[in-house]
């Protein structure tokens, strides 16, 4: 199993492959839309897992469990980018929800996924320099600070934290906060908590929307062609210019 610097500095590379400094928060999103070949999906799935990729070629797939919060999306996505750049033989892999469950590539990926979303220079300079910690525990309003700022879930940010002997109150104490409530009382957005909106449960970005759209454009398809790509990918909103939920039917 690789060390921690190890995944740290690949993290590192990842950010700068996608055009982001060591540093600043980021748009695990929106870097995925904008990957040449990669596609986004957005589908709700069974209780126990947080996604799964699958990787033909040079194309890759991300689907996200839409029925977890924003902040666990988010680790969810770059989770799902380290599988696609250590692919299995068989070319795709389900994730698990917990944490703390799977094998070592899962743990290595679970790794990997909070330095990519808080490089580790990165968290302790925001701790440093923007919380002015210096040998004082953090507190629960700050574990809050920092997971607006990086955008992590709540267990995430924990687990992170307790990783690195940043915390020492126990993680219990600290899950059973009411977050919203936590997170409103100090002037921050409450959606890293809740799942995404509703036109959301399903939904699919990047490489699939993009190609079927140039088809189109080209009159490689015929519009019907079109609306099947675009209804099977949960893109109602593109065929009849609404947003649409929900699988197409049957």
């Amino acid at each position: 199993m690789k060390e921690r610097i190890e995944l740290n500095a690949e993290a590192l590379r990842m950010r700068r492959k996608m055009g982001v400094d060591a540093s600043s928060p980021i748009d695990v999103f929106s870097l995925v839309e904008h990957s040449e070949h990669l596609t986004l999906v957005f589908v709700p799935m069974g209780q126990r897992f947080s996604g799964m990729c699958v990787k033909a070629g040079s194309q890759g797939l991300i689907a996200v469990n839409s029925r977890m919060s924003y902040g666990r999306q988010r680790l969810a996505v770059a989770h799902e980018l380290y599988h696609l750049h250590h692919a299995d033989p068989c070319g795709r892999r389900v994730c698990l929800l917990d944490l703390d469950e799977g094998d070592d590539l899962e743990q290595e990926a679970n790794t990997f996924a909070s330095f990519l979303l808080a490089p580790y220079d990165a968290l302790h300079d925001f701790i440093t320099h923007r919380l002015q910690k210096g040998q004082e525990p953090l507190t629960v309003d700050d574990v809050v600070r920092i997971e607006q700022y990086f955008g992590f879930s709540r267990r995430g940010m924990l687990r992170r934290l307790t990783e690195e002997g940043l915390i020492t109150a126990p993680p219990e104490e600290v899950l059973h906060v009411d977050m919203v409530e936590q997170a409103a009382r100090l002037g921050f957005d409450s959606r890293l908590y809740s799942p995404a909106e509703s036109n959301r449960t399903y939904y699919t970005l990047g490489y699939y929307i993009r190609m079927a759209e140039d088809l189109r454009y080209r009159d490689l398809i015929t519009p019907g062609k079109y609306e099947e790509l675009m209804l099977a990918a949960f893109r109602a909103d593109r065929v009849f210019g609404t947003e649409g939920d929900g699988p197409p039917d049957d």
